[in-house]
């Protein structure tokens, strides 16, 4: 009995040093947010009512762009295509900068031109010249995870990079958002469910703070509304009963060694939330689709013209929805 009792410890011991050497990560605990103290937002179902443009023509395009002036769209898609819809309705293939890695964020630049993040060479310009990197490095190191990018109107691009050591495939990242006035910028903060605002301008320059805490889940891309508040793509990191998962740094370290575990707990594919938060952080309105049948792992929000267009890391079309 005490032989085997001390080949099952031996096994734990040896099973657990295998996990500690071979995890690629350094976790850190995820404490989900208690329930929020602000007023609960009106909350509409009307995913059930999205219009899906492009449907079968884009795979998983994470962010949407719209040409104010043209009224083109753009989007970006996991297989490295820049599409983009003329106001008549077609489609087109207009720029592939890559065809072995993903595009992530993009937004329209002053010129007219696109600026596109890209997971592997950084921070791109494109148009109907060609693409530019405009950015692969910074302070010397590698952009290893370019997400989400904006242009000011003094032609300052601020763009997150969401990890310094892993790719698109281990980490999920912060959009960034200029206020109305330009006066600070917003970046989402994923894994700690909140969004900081940091002072571009005025006697706050340079300092953070935070803009809105305990969101309803993870969020993603964040862009500016007309009226000067925001929209807010959110996903669910993992399933509600397994949440706790994200306690605990062996169960981490455990999933990391072996990636086959990962679909267990992400839980991104079985919902789709949108919130809109005004310019003082008080949450105003929530989309949800609570099943994920229609729409899920929706990554952003654009308004134009009384509609939502919403980009996913799970569809093959762009969601419309009137509001």
């Amino acid at each position: 009995m005490a032989s085997v009792s001390n080949f099952l410890l031996l096994f734990v011991a040896a099973f657990s040093a295998h996990i500690f050497i071979n995890s690629p990560i350094s976790p850190q605990p995820l404490h989900f947010p208690p329930p929020s103290s602000h007023p609960k937002p009106h909350l509409y179902s009307s995913f059930q009512r999205v219009e899906k443009i492009g449907e079968g023509l884009l795979k998983d395009p994470e962010d949407v762009a719209v040409d104010e002036s043209s009224g083109i769209i753009y989007t970006a898609t996991r297989d490295g295509w820049i599409k983009r819809m003329h106001k008549n309705g077609s489609w087109e293939d207009w720029v592939r900068p890559t065809q072995d890695h993903t595009l992530l964020g993009i937004t329209i630049s002053l010129s007219g031109k696109l600026l596109v993040c890209d997971a592997v060479k950084g921070l791109l310009r494109v148009g109907d010249d060609g693409v530019d990197v405009l950015a692969s490095h910074v302070h010397g190191s590698q952009i290893s995870f370019a997400d989400d990018v904006i242009e000011a109107s003094d032609g300052s691009i601020y763009f997150s990079s969401a990890s310094t050591k892993f790719g698109l495939h281990n980490c999920f990242a912060n959009g960034v958002a200029l206020s109305k006035d330009q006066d600070y910028l917003l970046v989402c903060e994923s894994w700690k469910f909140r969004c900081l605002k940091y002072w571009l301008k005025g006697e706050k320059t340079g300092t953070r703070e935070v803009f809105v805490e305990n969101l309803p889940g993870s969020p993603d891309n964040i862009n500016l509304a007309p009226d000067g508040g925001y929209w807010i793509a959110l996903f669910q990191c993992s399933p509600e009963n397994l949440q706790f998962v994200h306690n605990w740094r062996i169960l981490k370290h455990l999933i990391a060694t072996f990636p086959k575990l990962m679909n267990l707990v992400m839980g991104m594919n079985s919902k789709a939330t949108v919130v809109k938060v005004g310019a003082d952080g008080t949450m105003e309105k929530m989309y949800e689709d609570p099943t994920g049948k229609v729409m899920s792992f929706v990554t952003s929000a654009f308004e134009f013209e009384d509609h939502l267009y919403l980009g996913s890391l799970n569809s093959n079309f762009i969601g419309k929805l009137q509001i």
